[in-house]
């Protein structure tokens, strides 16, 4: 059949995602926040272990609630990381629509930003509303994601999502392209019949899909989920080449690229107004301190001396 699946079980990689969060400045998640994070994250490794992209996969949500920004980014060997930017209070229970979309302003953002870009080469992305056809808000990011795929791929997908405080998991199913599915009425009747059954047999399976429960997905160990779902279907299974891992790539050379994009001036500024240079990492808690020495050898031009040293007579 033209049905292709995924599973994904973040473990140990969801769990240093929280266990950052929680010793950092802003404090653990809120239960509901930590939920659609997670499921962006299994979501996100789900997509990129789909496409196979030599490159980095950005999930952005963007919206007008307390959620000011969600990301998960999930590299081509299955490292990731993932953090949410709160501004208000988050209700306990909120839904994807009262977490990001209130005023209809949500969007989700999936960019691929190729490994190795080239000056002037710009990573692709594709942006979907949190909204439906008829402009009615999605209240799950499985269905945000399946509008996704169905607009910017032309591939339909039934996505199952969960995640609780020890696991985010998914499940992906997808109908992979029919040729001479898109002329129909053009061939001939037994050439049309094999492919309306080859519909029914995704429509089937992504009925299956469908059926899996939330508590079942993050309970269950992945043969016993595919012997209850497809007991009647014939499964070829594929064992895993990359285990999804926690890992974040700041480092104190980014950051500093960061503030020799502010400029010297600007940069001197926040040093005179605060002592130093501070900036703390979302993904993972690192913290970089930059004093006025350390900031004025950001900008100096080769052969130059460092501030601290004396001049040479």
């Amino acid at each position: 059949m033209p049905v292709r699946g995924m599973i994904v079980r973040l473990d140990d990689a969801w769990v240093e995602v929280l266990k950052r969060r929680a010793v950092s400045s802003t404090g653990p998640y809120p239960p509901a926040v930590q939920q659609m994070l997670g499921e962006m994250t299994a979501a996100g490794a789900l997509m990129q272990g789909n496409i196979q992209f030599n490159g980095a996969l950005i999930m952005q949500i963007q919206g007008d609630g307390p959620v000011k920004l969600a990301v998960a980014e999930i590299q081509s060997d299955l490292r990731l990381r993932a953090t949410v930017t709160l501004r208000g209070e988050v209700t306990e229970g909120a839904g994807l629509a009262e977490l990001v979309n209130r005023q209809g302003q949500g969007r989700c953002a999936i960019t691929l930003d190729p490994l190795g870009r080239q000056p002037g080469q710009q990573p692709y992305q594709g942006v979907v509303p949190l909204t439906d056809d008829h402009e009615q808000p999605l209240h799950k990011l499985s269905e945000v994601l399946e509008l996704y795929m169905r607009q910017s791929e032309q591939l339909e997908t039934k996505l199952v999502l969960a995640c609780n405080e020890h696991l985010a998991a998914g499940l992906l199913i997808q109908r992979l392209p029919i040729q001479g599915a898109g002329n129909l009425e053009g061939l001939p009747p037994s050439k049309r019949a094999e492919i309306e059954q080859l519909e029914e047999d995704y429509n089937r399976i992504a009925t299956l899909a469908a059926s899996l429960k939330t508590e079942e997905l993050l309970s269950l160990d992945v043969d016993t989920i595919l012997r209850r779902l497809f007991w009647e279907e014939k499964l070829q299974r594929f064992e895993p080449e990359l285990v999804p891992r926690f890992h974040c790539t700041c480092s104190r050379e980014r950051v500093s690229q960061m503030i020799e994009s502010l400029g010297e001036d600007e940069a001197q500024d926040i040093i005179a107004e605060q002592g130093a240079i501070t900036v703390d990492c979302d993904f993972c808690g690192s913290r970089y301190v930059f004093d006025s020495v350390q900031a004025s050898q950001i900008f100096m031009e080769p052969g130059d001396l460092p501030p601290s040293s004396p001049s040479i007579q």
